[in-house]
């Protein structure tokens, strides 16, 4: 497999050219002598427990069929090629009420079948009203990201198989002119990303989307989360009123019911009183865990200088399993992919500023391969159908647990499904698992042993700091990794200004703290300012013309 990412040895400098050939060469000697330790202990025991009482993977499936429904032969006969034959939770108890023209919220978790639970009604009216290129856009499908998109459209394409309805798909990352001509010649069904579907609403003549019977909201929270609440706004607006809606997402919060309530607002004129209320289905909120049964998750606690260590000893003891890592940044994603591509550990990565066309590569390459690592952005965290994930490995922490639960998504999914999800905490961050167990997610806290991996670490930092290319993607890194940890939503627990910042210079292979500018929003500066205006930020006032004469230890420089 051809390295991606991967550093360009033609445009290093002459003079660095021997070193660094003669640092990988013994960073591989190493790498090829190293021995690997495992996630061992408590962990392999309870895991040992859980599957003799027959615990992975619990039915999401119902006894009740396809076939029990009043769904056309068509829509039948393609369920059955596709496989599906009984119904999931979500399904069974949303598409009774959907044929039956009913608004409906939907939350369930990942993997348990949402997609079907509104295609399978959106395609049935379609077909029952014998829907026809000339009558336009009868159905649209909003998804948050392309990927997704693209997904829905492929199922959408196979449960239209045997229909005569046109389906078409929006995303950004391609040309619009083409999808605009295919717009103009008539889309029945068209699955589209926030976006460009504004953009086809505001500058595609002769877009008939008027007699529009359905909107679909997939992934609400997800959508909110991406910031796409004005364009959704404005796309709400511009679409007719009198609707059908049906929203769904794996979480729900305060804020996907106050979207909620904009989606779902009909006409002013209509006679309220006769319209039926939404109906909220939510199949897991009884259930104590946020997550699926065949999920096994583990969280290793560590220190900033132990991260990529711990990440290498894992993946490496894990290279015969399919493992995808998370990372807060696209330039993390970059730098790891390119480090270990340089250390023989090929991977395929995947960030939302890829073009996408290599995307969709490196999406396709994943899927495809029997094993293998993916290294991504939360842009793969949602919705995303990806076959046989062993691992979902969390280097960096989510934002909030809810995109905790996104995340380990991505494996054990569908009915019997088995997985594993393995977080990593600092030392400082424990607090976060008490978030996550309010959230109804559960851990169970595990050590990585990185000692016969250490020697590695001087061999890194050789690498990295004689190749001149390699050490700018490693600080533009660096500098994003602190930056998206002052972001963070949960300051009480991710605070920058705890950081350990040589640790955290040494998880990207250097010796100490490269110098870049970080934008950091300081907060105690804010309230420095409010609580003395007239003090300079040395402390010299007119009680203290000295100013600060005690040590300075802060880490970063205003």
């Amino acid at each position: 497999m051809k390295r991606k990412g991967a550093p360009v040895p033609c445009l290093e400098r002459e003079e660095e050219v021997g070193q660094n050939k003669e640092a990988k060469r013994l960073t591989e000697e190493f790498v090829a002598k190293s021995e690997i330790g495992d996630i061992t202990g408590a962990a392999a025991q309870e895991e040992a427990k859980v599957a003799k009482r027959g615990e992975f993977g619990g039915s999401i499936l119902t006894d009740r069929a396809f076939s029990d429904l009043p769904l056309s032969q068509p829509t039948l006969k393609a369920l059955d090629e596709m496989g599906f034959k009984t119904m999931t939770e979500i399904q069974a108890r949303t598409i009774p009420l959907l044929l039956e023209g009913r608004d409906v919220i939907g939350a369930a978790q990942t993997g348990s079948g949402k997609t079907l639970a509104f295609l399978v009604p959106a395609i049935e009216m379609m077909h029952f009203a014998q829907c026809l290129p000339r009558n336009g856009t009868k159905i649209i499908v909003i998804s948050p990201t392309r990927e997704l998109a693209m997904q829905t459209h492929a199922v959408a394409k196979s449960l239209l198989k045997h229909h005569t309805q046109t389906l078409g798909l929006a995303v950004g990352g391609v040309p619009i002119g083409k999808e605009a001509q295919q717009l103009v010649k008539g889309v029945n069904l068209l699955v589209a990303t926030p976006g460009r579907l504004l953009d086809h609403l505001k500058k595609t003549k002769n877009f008939i989307y008027k007699n529009l019977e359905c909107l679909i909201i997939d992934e609400a929270d997800r959508m909110l989360g991406l910031n796409f609440k004005d364009e959704m706004e404005d796309i709400i607006k511009r679409l007719p009123m009198k609707r059908h809606t049906i929203l769904f997402s794996a979480t729900q919060s305060a804020e996907v019911f106050e979207f909620a309530k904009l989606s779902f607002k009909k006409k002013a004129e209509e006679n309220e009183a006769a319209q039926p209320k939404p109906v909220y289905i939510g199949v897991d909120d009884q259930k104590p865990k946020a997550t699926v049964s065949g999920l096994k998750q583990y969280c290793c606690i560590m220190e900033s200088e132990e991260k990529f260590l711990a990440l290498y000893t894992f993946l490496k003891k894990q290279r015969s399993r399919k493992t995808m890592v998370f990372f807060s940044t696209r330039q993390a994603v970059k730098f790891y992919s390119e480090l270990l591509g340089y250390i023989n550990m090929e991977c395929f990565h995947m960030d939302g500023t890829q073009k996408q066309s290599a995307r969709n590569s490196n999406l396709r390459g994943f899927t495809q391969a029997k094993s293998g690592i993916l290294l991504c952005t939360d842009v793969a965290a949602r919705g995303i159908d990806i076959p046989s994930v062993d691992w979902v490995v969390q280097y960096d922490a989510p934002r909030e647990p809810e995109m905790y639960i996104h995340r380990v998504g991505r494996t054990a999914r569908g009915e019997g499904g088995q997985g594993k999800a393995l977080l990593f905490l600092l030392t400082q961050e424990l607090a976060f698992l008490s978030c996550l167990k309010e959230a109804k997610v559960s851990v169970i806290t595990q050590k990585i042993d990185i000692t016969k991996t250490l020697p590695l670490q001087a061999l890194l930092e050789k690498i990295v700091g004689e190749n001149y290319y390699l050490s700018q993607s490693a600080k533009n890194a660096y500098k994003t990794c602190i930056e998206a940890y002052n972001s963070h939503q949960i300051k009480s627990v991710f605070n920058v200004h705890t950081l350990n910042l040589k640790g955290v210079a040494k998880s990207f292979c250097f010796s100490s703290p490269p110098k870049v500018n970080v934008n950091l929003e300081s907060r105690p500066s804010i309230s420095r300012n409010r609580r003395d205006r007239n003090r300079s930020q040395h402390g010299m006032s007119f009680t203290n013309p000295y100013g600060n004469m005690g040590a300075n230890n802060r880490q970063f420089v205003r």
